[in-house]
């Protein structure tokens, strides 16, 4: 019985974490938040906080990234038996941010709120550090509820704070019904739910877009023969006709076979294939050096390059290895990569000018899930094109969860985002996060979608992350400073 109960956060966290995609399960997550926060709040000492925020964490993580084994199993008879070990240490890594913030939030003698801030501040420093990974953030299970919108002013994170907050203020409302003062705050926590979707608009004589999805499967992708398949499939797709003909392409990553060095002829195919309209391929280059990148190409009817953009954030063990000496030694490569060192980074973000388009953001893969490197663009975007292979993420969990960072990335920047996946799930978004029109997970095909006007640039855009950090060491303080009204009324409801 005592371990049902020391082990009770690990559970909660797990079934937080069904609030993500594909469950989609809101109040799964508001009940296993509101649990952890609550069990880790009532913790007698800072490092019972610690352990019990870092179980939560841990369950949460194991179940919501439970994705991150599927790169291991594309060819399992080499990295197979990595596959639970990268799950376990994932987790409980990124757990560790969790723990730290139980750890912090009681050290100060905090109430519930500060353990809520401190969770929402230890969100947004993983964000950051070690390159950052924020994936799986409270708040990326509310991109389907209006209360995601707030996100054009406080960003992701300052949503987040807001759902944790609830989930805080929940929890003590539950155990003490005498906090009138936080019944009224969880109230208007759940009005927020009801924040008015704003309307998508498309022009009559806005630009048409088609997006390509070849449907590639990642262990059949590189075989002799595929290749020069799955290309020409994609060549067909790009060439039907269409009543109105499209101003843009979007091919998905790496989706030309071929180094850009040696594509002559697979660039004038795509140029024929296109007709008048450009193309934005996936593609990968090399320099003097013999160092490979991971690219975009616009292809301009006339069959050459006019612009080349560079990934520059690179997914640590993916597609690159830190400490790259080390591992050569021990001969083992990255998982994405298609020489023993891995790609080398572009210089940073880049805004590429499409005729009858405007200017496009690339983004490839999992630079959609930066918010601050889409912030970092040199002038603001009319359009985001990601470009991505979510074969690498499986069939289950991370093609959607993938997906639902693409829509925040849309609602936040007040841009329409065009997202061509090699397996799905490919879509258009309008700047409120809706989906458009989108290709089935699994499914070959393209579509063709008018783009929604972008809104003008929202308060996010010119802040950045600083005004939600401003408003989690504000809510943090407040947690500190009136613990005794928070914290010492719940411990005695549970005692």
């Amino acid at each position: 019985m005592r371990l049902i109960r020391t082990l009770l956060p690990l559970f909660a966290g797990a079934l937080a974490a069904l609030g993500q995609a594909p469950f989609d399960l809101l109040p799964a997550l508001i009940a296993g938040l509101s649990a952890v926060i609550w069990l880790t709040a009532t913790a007698p000492r800072p490092w019972v906080a610690a352990r019990r925020a870092w179980l939560g964490g841990t369950g949460y993580f194991a179940v919501s990234l439970s994705w991150i084994v599927e790169p291991f199993m594309i060819e399992p008879e080499i990295y197979g038996w990595m596959a639970p070990f990268a799950l376990v240490f994932m987790a409980a890594g990124l757990a560790l941010f969790w723990g730290l913030a139980g750890w912090l939030a009681l050290r100060l003698r905090g109430g519930i709120w500060a353990v809520a801030a401190a969770l929402a501040l230890t969100d947004l420093l993983r964000s950051y550090v070690l390159t950052g990974f924020p994936w799986g953030m409270a708040a990326q299970a509310t991109v389907d509820w209006p209360v995601y919108q707030l996100a054009q002013y406080i960003g992701p994170h300052g949503v987040n704070l807001l759902v944790l907050l609830f989930c805080a203020t929940l929890a003590y409302v539950l155990a003490s019904w005498r906090s009138i003062p936080a019944f009224g705050l969880s109230v208007a926590a759940a009005l927020a739910l009801l924040w008015p979707m704003p309307d998508v608009q498309v022009a009559t004589d806005a630009p048409i877009v088609r997006v390509l999805q070849p449907n590639a499967a990642q262990a059949e992708k590189w075989l002799p023969g595929n290749a020069q398949k799955f290309f020409d499939r994609q060549l067909d797709f790009s060439a039907v006709p269409a009543p109105e003909a499209p101003a843009l392409v979007v091919w998905p990553e790496t989706a030309v076979p071929f180094l850009l060095e040696r594509a002559g002829l697979a660039l004038a195919q795509i140029s024929l294939s296109a007709g008048d309209a450009h193309s934005l391929v996936g593609i990968q280059h090399s320099d003097d050096w013999g160092r490979w990148y991971n690219s975009a190409a616009l292809v301009t009817p006339e069959g050459e390059v006019s612009d080349l953009y560079d990934k520059h954030h690179l997914v640590p063990f993916g597609e690159y290895m830190p400490v790259r000496w080390l591992f050569r030694w021990l001969d083992i490569a990255g998982l994405a990569a298609n020489d023993s060192s891995g790609y080398w980074p572009g210089p940073g973000p880049q805004v590429i000018p499409v005729p009858g388009v405007g200017k496009v953001l690339p983004l490839i893969c999992y630079e959609a899930i930066f918010p601050q490197d889409i912030l970092q663009s040199p002038e603001r975007p009319d359009l985001l094109v990601q470009i991505t292979n979510d074969a690498w993420f499986g069939t289950f969990s991370g093609p959607y969860q993938h997906l639902a960072q693409a829509r925040m990335r849309a609602i936040e920047t007040g841009l329409p985002m065009v997202r061509s996946a090699n397996t799905g799930v490919s879509a258009v978004i309008a700047p409120n996060g809706q989906v458009m029109q989108q290709i089935a997970l699994g499914q070959d095909g393209f579509i063709d979608v008018r783009l929604p006007a972008a809104k003008p640039a929202p308060i996010y855009s010119q802040t950045g992350d600083w005004s939600a950090l401003v408003l989690i060491l504000g809510i943090f303080w407040m947690g500190v400073r009136f613990r005794g009204n928070i914290s010492v009324d719940a411990e005695r409801a549970a005692s």
